[in-house]
């Protein structure tokens, strides 16, 4: 690490304000920069870690790669020009959504929360709430994330779109009316993984089916969940994790919690934090994409049949 301190010419951010702003946790981004070299932050007079602006643009880009499926391994030592080629085309299985989804930038930038509230509600009351979380909020999601990238959105109208989609999902659940169908699913996500959105998404998709859903929202530790699993008779629970999340640490969030379950109670994991064909962990069903939510539940209901 350099000891050098930023100067007016390469102005940086700190640690705290980069976690905030890009959504990559301190600790993630030390161990980053003791396993990959990268970031390289300055010091200030405090010895505080300073970003210059060049690594935050790097940075960003790695977290947008990362929401895609991207492996921090692989794109950390990579320059700014190859990681912005890279975002030139959606990851497989989630094409398309591009020049369809461009509608939303302009309402974000001029802040108008209600045409934006009553656009998301049209469009799902109009292609259904499966369609709208399988297709939909994928092609929002994508271009949200390019447009933050790009410099067409500010993190705070990330935030604003992000809050509309999840009041819209939660709305939507609680209007399926009651649900007793088996498997009672418990949802949630580790420690530290305050990702909410991919979470909703499933619970929506579950909720479709029948399941009885239960969330204990984001940031669970693991004993918490086997608890919770015990108290409220889940059959099956469903862990999500964002490209944020290590994969070590979620691999091992995941042995630990197999083993604190009961054989009987199936354990489900999704999201961007467990990419890679490779990454597989016994007594743990990997759902892919979205739109394998439904072939997990048919799976568990035809075995206990």
């Amino acid at each position: 690490m350099s000891s050098l301190q930023p100067s007016n010419e390469f102005p940086g951010i700190g640690i705290a304000a980069l976690e905030r702003d890009i959504g990559i946790g301190k600790e993630t981004l030390r161990v980053w920069e003791r396993r990959y070299g990268f970031p390289q932050p300055l010091r200030d007079a405090f010895g505080e870690r300073v970003y210059p602006a060049d690594q935050v643009a790097r940075l960003r880009l790695v977290k947008r790669l990362m929401d895609q499926g991207g492996r921090p391994g692989k794109l950390l030592g990579q320059p700014l020009e190859a990681l912005s080629a890279q975002l030139g085309a959606p990851p497989e299985g989630n094409a398309g959504g591009g020049e369809a989804a461009d509608w939303l930038v302009p309402l974000l930038r001029q802040r108008e929360v209600e045409r934006l509230r009553g656009e998301l509600a049209q469009r799902l009351a109009r292609e259904g709430l499966e369609r709208f979380v399988v297709d939909t909020v994928p092609a929002l999601n994508r271009r949200v994330g390019d447009g933050w990238v790009n410099g067409e959105i500010e993190v705070f109208e990330e935030h604003l779109y992000t809050e509309q989609v999840q009041n819209l999902l939660r709305s939507a659940i609680l209007g399926l009316g009651l649900r007793d169908a088996s498997p009672r699913v418990l949802l949630t996500t580790i420690k530290d993984e305050e990702h909410v959105l991919g979470l909703l998404l499933v619970e929506a998709l579950l909720a479709l089916q029948g399941a009885n859903c239960v969330s204990l929202g984001t940031g669970t530790p693991v004993a918490d969940i086997a608890a919770a699993a015990r108290a409220t008779g889940a059959e099956v629970v469903a862990l999500s994790f964002s490209g944020a999340c290590p994969w070590r640490k979620a691999r091992d969030s995941l042995i630990e919690l197999r083993a604190a379950l009961s054989p009987a109670v199936a354990l489900w994991a999704g999201g961007a934090g467990l990419s890679g064909g490779a990454r597989k962990i016994a007594g743990v069903r990997r759902i892919e994409r979205l739109a394998d939510v439904a072939t997990a539940l048919a799976e568990w209901r035809a075995t206990r049949a």
